[in-house]
Order: structure tokens, then sequence, then C-alpha cells
């Protein structure tokens, strides 16, 4: 059976999320699984994230994101070895969830670009 993949917004988490106080700061982990090759250009999935993030560069500066930490896992200190680490870890701090959120609801905004490099991901929102 195969695992299942996530790229996309849970919906009901984001109901919840669209609860919290709009001009509250937050951090977004980003856990990230790339595709070995994507069909649609014949690179990486990583090669393929590089350029959703050279193409959201924009849309982060308007939010006045900050990316905190991009790197890869290097060890598994505590938890299971057979779960395997992700290819990239990613933080990036919003001055605020409306930042946030008009960034990923902005026109032009790339999200297709990291779903075709992705393989499986997770976006944790966490408090500042």
């Amino acid at each position: 059976m195969a695992k299942e993949s996530f790229l996309e917004i849970n919906k009901a988490q984001f109901q919840r999320f669209m609860k919290l106080p709009m001009d509250t700061p937050v951090v977004m982990l980003n856990l990230l699984k790339f595709k070995e090759k994507v069909s649609e250009t014949g690179l990486s999935g990583e090669a393929s994230y590089k350029e959703y993030m050279k193409a959201a560069t924009p849309f982060f500066a308007k939010a006045n994101a900050e990316v905190l930490f991009m790197g890869k896992p290097e060890t598994m200190l505590i938890g299971p070895e057979s779960e395997g680490l992700w290819d990239k870890v990613l933080l990036v701090k919003y001055d605020t969830i409306a930042g946030f959120l008009g960034m990923v609801q902005a026109e032009g905004y790339p999200s297709h670009l990291r779903a075709n490099a992705l393989q499986d991901s997770r976006l944790i929102h966490c408090k500042w």
C-alpha cells in the first residue's frame, strides 16, 4: 500500500486557523520531501523547489516574511530510524497571520510550482 501524501491545505484545519487573530505573528514549519523527477520539466524536485522559492520571493517580501532556517536534516537523534528524514526543513516567520494568508491567496502566487516539486509535505503553524 502506497504512503499517503499531503500537498494541499486541510480545509477543516484551515478554517480553525482562519479564526485566529489576524494580527498575530506566526512561524510556519515546512517539512519537504521532493519528487525524484518532475515529469513536466525533467528537473529534480529539489531543483524545481528552488524555482518555486525564486518565484515566491517577491510574495515573501510583500508579506514581510523572513526565512529563519532552511536546511537538510541529517540525523534522527530522537525517533524511529525507520521513519526516515525529510529532504528539507524550512522555517518562515510572518509578521501576521493576515500577511501569510494574503501571500498564499495573492494572484500569481506560484503554489503550483511548490506542488509540482513535492512528493509529500507538512505545513505546521507554530505560535511565535
